[in-house]
């Protein structure tokens, strides 16, 4: 799966896209679970700024 996703945003047109990835713990278990997502360059502080 991560080769494809790193391929894939080796594209020309794709420069200004980043993969990232988020741990968020669980109030209710104490588990971690993991946000994962692909967006812009410009997204990436609204991304782990929101819970």
């Amino acid at each position: 799966m991560a080769k494809k996703v790193v391929a894939s945003l080796k594209k020309a047109d794709s420069k200004n896209l980043v993969k990232v990835v988020k741990m968020i713990k669980s109030e209710k278990s104490g588990a971690y679970n993991f946000k994962e997502d692909i967006i812009g360059k410009e997204f990436t502080k609204e991304f782990f700024k929101d819970k």
